[in-house]
């Protein structure tokens, strides 16, 4: 009976159904959520969370933007809060993990891009193209660069898709189109609802492995949910990836880039090949990848710079099990001093993203080490590096990790997290995948809230947040937004994600509405407390 309602639990949420009938099968669940979890918020709790963040998010730490001087006031505060709640470095002895970061600035040799086939193509930088690398040189030249089109650019056996297949792209220029099948067509993948294949890095991942020299991706406004604009303005300068200093990065590809669509018409023109047939054909199941047999030197001058960044982590040592860990992640950084708004606000503070995380997940060390004992597995607070320019403190985290990642239970991610107002349900995005889903609808419904599972993802927001690393390690992980519906409709938000997502207005301000924001950290609080006192691990099959 118990496994039946597990399994049905989350069929139940993801078809939407009434707070009522989880209430009939929610008795079955409560076993797993502590009463301890329950009711720990309070008027001192919120004005904690108020003043970390106003201290987090104040000018005097400069935006937070990872290798200034600004990171050293940040992650300095955050060991020290840590300490005064009582955790234990979480590195050998220190709270810091650190590792290097390489910033990339390349540039085409004049501008642009020249390749022949049966015509010439003339491809602007950056009109038509933008380009750069991750490798540690100071100029990059691929000579006779060949030119193939390979759909999306996807290896996926589970799917029966293979981009890849009986094409090689040993030293070749790789053209992936953005996203996945299934956005064009609901019958493949997982329809609207994008992969991880539809990511503009997994194509750069996924032409590393077959050997390219290069991979640019094939930009649509509509697929990609952004705009040309985004892809110019986010890779002309000081583009960051993590550093090895054993192999300087040459292992990385030569060349990544964005293809406009104009620059991708002119190498189809070049070609003598028609790029809408191409298109429409790479969307169907049993497409064949093919050269467009156009080729041209591709010469990029570089500089680059290598600095040291640094993670933050403090331990709650378990008393049972001290080498299983659940993961309390929240990222540190933000983007720092930049572009002057229309009132001469030149400090990116990252109040709400992600300064109310950072306290958030403070106060639920804080209630932790409140408890009269340690709970049964070890609990990590894990602030990472790097999460704005690309996730990067959270991967070097995932590749080195305090605790192995098959001993990690979940990771619960605290993003964006406030201001929100409080609502009758709450959302969840990536659900559907493992038993978490359960704890947390047992969790949201001693709230006396239910959970809706929201199955658009067709902009790829699931991939953008630290927890996804650890999705790729296997760890259990979902996305954790506030509801649609206010408990008082009366009231919105007076400050609503678009008016403030990296903008220097992202500032804290007295009059946050914050009792949606705390009945989400209690609710991920009473999912942390009770799966750090679970028998066993979640699941991952």
């Amino acid at each position: 009976m118990a496994i039946f309602v597990t399994i049905n639990i989350r069929m139940i949420m993801r078809k939407h159904l009434t707070h009522t009938l989880l209430l009939l099968v929610v008795t079955f669940l409560m076993v797993t959520v502590s009463a301890k979890a329950q009711g720990f918020v309070n008027q001192d709790d919120e004005q904690l969370l108020r003043e970390w963040i106003k201290t987090i998010a104040s000018d005097d730490f400069g935006g937070r933007k990872p290798m200034t001087v600004y990171e050293d006031k940040t992650v300095n505060y955050l060991a020290h809060e840590l300490e005064k709640l009582g955790l234990e470095p979480a590195f050998n002895g220190s709270w810091f993990q650190p590792f290097e970061m390489i910033a990339v600035t390349s540039q085409p040799q004049g501008n642009k891009l020249v390749a022949k086939g049966k015509k010439k193509a003339e491809l602007r930088y950056p009109d038509d193209v933008v380009v750069w690398t991750a490798r540690a040189t100071e100029k990059v030249e691929v000579p006779k660069a060949e030119y193939v089109f390979c759909g999306f650019g996807i290896h996926a056996p589970e799917y029966g898709w293979d981009d890849y297949a009986d094409i090689d792209v040993k030293g070749k220029i790789v053209i992936a189109m953005v996203n996945d099948p299934g956005y064009y067509d609901s019958k493949l993948f997982r329809g609207r609802n994008m992969t991880y294949y539809g990511r503009w890095l997994y194509k750069f991942e996924e032409a590393r492995r077959q050997g390219a020299a290069g991979c640019m991706v094939l930009h649509n406004t509509e697929a990609a949910s952004y705009g040309w604009h985004v892809c110019v303005n986010g890779h002309m300068e000081d583009n960051l990836a993590l550093y090895n200093p054993e192999t300087r990065n040459a292992d990385e590809l030569a060349i990544k880039g964005w293809l406009h669509e104009d620059g991708a018409r002119k190498l189809f023109t070049a070609a003598g090949m028609d790029m809408d047939k191409a298109l429409a054909d790479a969307k169907k199941p049993g497409f064949k990848s093919f050269s467009l047999k156009v080729m041209g030197d591709i010469k990029m001058a570089v500089s680059y710079n290598i600095q040291q960044t640094r993670n933050v982590a403090g331990l709650i040592r378990g008393a049972d099990e001290p080498d299983e860990v659940v993961v309390m992640n929240a990222h540190w950084d933000h983007l720092g001093i930049g572009t002057p708004d229309e009132k001469g606000d030149s400090i990116y503070n990252g109040a709400a993203d992600n300064a109310s995380g950072v306290a958030s997940a403070l106060l639920v060390a804080k209630k932790f080490k409140e408890l009269s004992k340690a709970p049964r597995r070890s609990v990590l607070f894990l602030f990472p590096s790097s999460e704005e320019s690309g996730l990067f403190g959270s991967e070097y985290y995932c590749n080195h990790p305090a605790i192995p990642m098959d001993k990690t239970s979940a990771c619960l991610n605290f993003e964006s997290i406030g201001p929100a107002e409080l609502t009758t349900d709450v959302v969840i995005l990536g659900g559907g995948e493992t038993d978490l889903d359960d704890y947390y609808v047992a969790a949201a419904a001693a709230q006396g809230r239910t959970i809706f599972f929201d199955d658009d993802n067709s902009d790829g927001w699931f991939f953008r947040s630290d927890h996804y690393n650890f999705v790729k390690k296997g760890v259990p992980a979902v996305v954790v937004e506030n509801g649609l519906h206010p408990v008082d409709p009366s009231r919105p938000n007076k400050y609503p994600m678009a008016s403030w997502y990296h903008k220097p207005s992202d500032e804290y301000r007295n009059d946050w509405d914050l009792s949606g924001t705390m009945s989400n950290v209690n609710m991920i609080y009473s999912v942390g407390l009770s799966l750090s006192n679970a028998e066993d691990l979640l699941d991952r099959d």
